[in-house]
């Protein structure tokens, strides 16, 4: 005859250094918030006044603008340059590593100080032979603007450090799904964009994320160039001109934490998509019998016949 136990009923072990360190971390956490409140010092007034001032949002647009284009060239030359470290061609190797080793290795500054004196170094572009006769002449100054050489500089360096992600990122997948794909007939770029890429997006989409709220603030050197309509140099100029540059601080730290929490959800939600299939199963907890008691042997069958499971793992009644 079977006889139903009463289930045992754990106490949990009592820690209060937890709840202590959780009271500190509130006190300091209310004092940090009473400080930034009542000093006069932030000028909350004047915070206010110039967080949606026309001069500031413009300079949020191109700050926006500087950091997806920059991106955007930056993750096509990365996928050209990892592609090209696992060539069996070594110049095309020697080539990108050439490439990632010097962009890698010399400050991002000192490159955007560069591409700004790129006039002075050459002061014109042509198209022609190589070596021979040219057919378009153009002055660099016309053609590379400030915004370009901010664009270009961004684009390049940080191409260099998406490379090794990438190429990590196509190091994870199985050799085998490549070979699985050439014995179906498929063609070498075919493979990459249809079965290694979309396997390599779980491990490449993290830092990558990662990398592009760091080009939000990189941006902010871009009066190296000079370009001087990005968001830092914006509030700057207002906080030299009203002598008040603590409350125009303030302002730039609001818009990049701001477009910052933005940039998080959307990459939450990509790394999402490219994680499918790669979690674990949510396993439906199990039923209670009446009164809250362990239920019967027919109800845990039931339970277990009806549990949403991976299709690698095999639930035994």
């Amino acid at each position: 005859m079977a006889t139903d136990f009463e289930p045992l009923r754990a106490r949990p072990v009592p820690r209060p250094g937890r709840w202590v360190s959780a009271v500190i971390l509130l006190v300091l956490a209310a004092m940090a918030v009473n400080g930034l409140v009542t000093n006069d010092n932030f000028r909350w007034d004047v915070v206010w006044l110039y967080l949606r001032d026309v001069v500031v949002v413009r300079g949020v647009m191109w700050t926006l603008v500087l950091t997806f284009g920059s991106m955007a060239l930056a993750v096509v030359l990365a996928v050209t340059l990892a592609v090209m470290r696992r060539s069996d061609n070594p110049i095309m190797r020697w080539v990108s590593w050439f490439y990632i080793w010097f962009f890698r290795g010399t400050p991002i500054y000192t490159q955007l100080v560069f591409w700004g004196l790129l006039a002075v170094l050459y002061p014109r572009l042509s198209l022609g032979i190589p070596f021979g006769p040219e057919f378009f002449v153009f002055s660099t100054q016309d053609v590379v603007t400030a915004f370009w050489a901010a664009l270009l500089g961004l684009a390049l360096n940080e191409a260099a450090y998406l490379a090794e992600i990438v190429r990590a990122g196509l190091g994870s997948v199985d050799p085998g799904q490549a070979e699985a794909a050439k014995a179906l007939g498929m063609k070498d770029p075919v493979i990459l964009r249809r079965v290694v890429l979309p396997q390599a997006m779980r491990v490449i989409v993290p830092p990558t994320g990662n990398e592009t709220i760091s080009m939000l603030k990189t941006t902010s050197l871009v009066l190296a160039v000079p370009f001087t309509l990005d968001l830092t140099y914006a509030t700057d100029a207002i906080g030299n001109r009203t002598f008040l540059p603590i409350p125009l601080l303030v302002v730039a730290a609001f818009w990049y934490l701001l477009i910052t929490s933005l940039l998080m959800v959307g990459q939450h939600y990509v790394e999402r998509y490219y994680g499918r299939g790669f979690g674990t199963a949510t396993v439906r907890g199990p039923r209670r019998g009446p009164g809250g008691g362990r239920p019967s042997r027919q109800e845990a069958i039931a339970d277990a016949g009806t549990v949403k499971q991976d299709p690698f793992l095999e639930v035994t009644p």
